[in-house]
């Protein structure tokens, strides 16, 4: 059914003629009121480990703030992803996402792992294979405030992984989130529900929230069914406390859900029950932080959170994992030209595998653990020009101890242009799937893990230019070569079976773009693009053609424009059209897809929006065609209220 046009008549008929509210125009979209210089003056955290003027940060860092969030109607953390022009975000499934910066999104043997997540300071990467379950991670999207996209290496200061981007999602002051909050939602292919309650206690801050969401069944291209209906639910609770130069904060979260997936060749009816292959999975997670300011304006930050995950995929594995990790950072207080961050931090976690016939891990309970030490000084070696040197050294359980060395430098040609260059090395550990992993079959497995393996490294270049034009123009470009090694691939050993190694090598080359520009007072347009090539190729020794076959088959381009419009004090209307290239092996065609919000403050408090995303038409984003489901077109209504 195509509802395009419907949706078009009703915001032409909505735009002038619904009535607006004086009394609300203090709460008129924030970005609004922020001019563009005002804009590259908000602070950013990832990049330094401490904060520092986005103008300023000497990598390609993309913020994502929270009023981006909530103009643009996302109703999930990844569809608020796809704000970031400098991510390529696909989904195969209801639940099934394939993310990352600047390529390596993921192959027929190696999912998507070279991106590293953070939430409020907790990784929530598995252990079990180095990448992302996108079902786990969930927040209250009316709670984050910003989340801070970093494409390019981040392994000094943030670990292994953090190979191609480190995502990194912080979530309100309590403070910030007082009073009550409601959310509905319903969208013609699901619905959702969400509230949070905020209050003080001890001379401190709190809130506890709520959501539930559903999502029926998505379709193949032919239009048959397919059983991946998810539904999932979560509460959490959060506490901050000041006391003079001491910050307190305490974050808990718990959530499960339920995910349709379908029998091995089998194509569910709509409203099939086939219970008993639905994926379950549920968790729970703590995390508290202490920092206490010092004086002359270092930082003494201390953190440890505990995070249980379980998962059931029938017929293949169970997994259960619980981790522990504790980090501790101590920013010194400037001395001379020096700005010197350090810090170190320990993980440990216990996985246990239920294995089956179909794939097991060898052994099935393992207890690892992960330590490493960061130091990072930044030298002001004249007003405008500053050099950055780090290093990380952190151990891990397979490969030892991997070398981690960062250099930086920045230019401040004038108040509004800025240049820099980076030079780094990162690499990716080895987990549990590169190593423990096995298939049955002779002699005596087909798959017999991988005890040789290496990490995979990256070499990465990257030269950038930040600047804005007045208070109209504001623009970044970045140009990046990597340069990887030891990447993984499947090879044959003399008796025939088939184990992981690393003996393939690539390299990939861009540019990233974007910028905003202020065409009236109350209209701002926003656009990014990414242009990407990726070479790969087996070493001597491997014949493992499936994976060069499949490693580095991402888009050649993305590219975004986006329109935010206020209308006046109570309507808005935000338009967004993104292009995605053709994705390689296995072949998914190039998609347009056009996005639109109307938004409707009718009444103190209340707001009211309907939102449209893939307007022109589902399409395909990831996966064999037989087997993949289409992203629908779909239109929604949201209330939210607030007080």
């Amino acid at each position: 059914m195509n509802h395009t046009p419907g949706l078009l008549l009703l915001l032409a008929a909505l735009v002038p003629t619904l009535p607006a509210h004086a009394d609300d125009a203090a709460r008129r979209a924030e970005f609004a009121d922020l001019s563009i210089e005002e804009l590259a003056n908000i602070d950013v955290t990832s990049v330094s480990r401490r904060p520092e003027r986005l103008q300023d940060a000497p990598a390609s860092v993309f913020l994502i703030t929270a009023e981006d969030i909530r103009r643009s109607g996302a109703r999930n953390l990844v569809e608020a992803l796809n704000l970031a022009p400098n991510l390529q975000a696909a989904r195969s499934s209801n639940a099934n996402y394939f993310i990352s910066a600047r390529g390596m999104n993921g192959t027929s043997n190696s999912p998507a792992n070279k991106l590293l997540v953070m939430i409020d300071g907790r990784s929530v990467y598995s252990p079990l294979f180095s990448g992302m379950f996108w079902d786990e991670p969930d927040v209250m999207l009316e709670d984050v405030e910003r989340i801070e996209v970093i494409s390019g290496p981040g392994g000094t200061l943030w670990g292994v992984n953090a190979v191609n981007g480190v995502i990194n999602i912080t979530t309100r002051h309590a403070r910030a989130t007082q009073g009550d909050l409601l959310v509905l939602r319903a969208d013609d292919n699901g619905a959702q529900a969400a509230f949070r309650h905020g209050g003080t206690m001890n001379g401190g801050h709190w809130r506890a929230y709520g959501k539930v969401f559903a999502l029926g069944h998505s379709e193949l291209a032919s239009g048959r069914a397919i059983d991946d209906d998810w539904t999932q639910g979560q509460v959490g609770w959060r506490g901050d406390w000041e006391r003079g130069a001491e910050r307190f904060s305490v974050n808990a979260n718990a959530w499960r859900g339920r995910e349709g997936q379908p029998a091995p060749g089998v194509i569910a009816a709509p409203g099939a029950d086939v219970g008993l292959n639905d994926i379950q999975l549920h968790g729970a997670n703590v995390t508290g932080r202490w920092g206490h300011v010092l004086d002359g304006g270092g930082s003494v930050t201390a953190q440890a959170y505990y995070d249980y995950r379980y998962r059931k995929v029938p017929p293949t594995f169970t997994d259960t994992v619980d981790i522990v990790d504790l980090q501790l950072q101590h920013t010194l207080p400037a001395h001379g030209r020096h700005s010197i961050v350090w810090g170190g931090e320990y993980r440990y976690s216990r996985d246990h595998v239920d294995n089956s016939r179909f794939v097991a891990f060898l052994p099935a309970r393992a207890s690892q653990a992960w330590g490493s030490l960061f130091a990072q000084d930044e030298v002001a070696l004249r007003d405008d020009l500053r050099v950055t040197a780090g290093v990380r050294w952190e151990r891990n359980p397979y490969t030892g101890t991997a070398f981690l060395p960062n250099l930086r430098l920045s230019w401040r040609a004038t108040p509004e242009h800025a240049f820099w260059a980076a030079a780094s090395r990162t690499v990716r550990a080895p987990s549990r799937l590169d190593v423990d992993a096995y298939v049955p079959g002779a002699p005596p497995y087909l798959l017999a893990g991988g005890r040789g393996v290496r990490t995979e490294t990256a070499r990465v270049l990257e030269l950038g230019y930040r600047g804005q034009a007045g208070q109209i123009v504001s623009y970044s470009v970045t140009a990046f070569r990597n340069l990887y090694d030891h990447l993984r691939t499947q090879d044959l050993t003399p008796a025939g079976q088939i184990v992981f190694g690393n003996l393939m090598e690539g390299q990939a080359r861009g540019i990233e773009a974007w910028g905003n520009v202020q065409m009236t007072q109350a209209w701002r347009l926003a656009a990014g693009a990414t242009l990407l090539h990726e070479e790969f190729a087996l070493k001597l020794g491997s014949q493992d053609l499936g994976s060069l076959m499949t490693t580095g088959r991402d888009p050649a381009y993305t590219a975004q424009l986006r329109s935010s419009h206020v209308i006046d004090a109570a309507r808005e209307l935000e338009l967004a059209v993104r292009r995605n290239g053709v994705l390689g092996f296995p072949d998914v065609p190039a998609y347009w897809a056009v996005d639109a919000r109307f938004g409707w403050r009718f009444a103190p408090g209340m707001e009211l929006s309907v939102i449209g995303t893939n307007l022109n038409g589902g399409h395909a984003e990831y996966g064999v065609a037989s087997v993949r489901t289409e992203v629908p077109r779909t239109v929604g209504v949201k209330f939210t209220w607030q007080r």
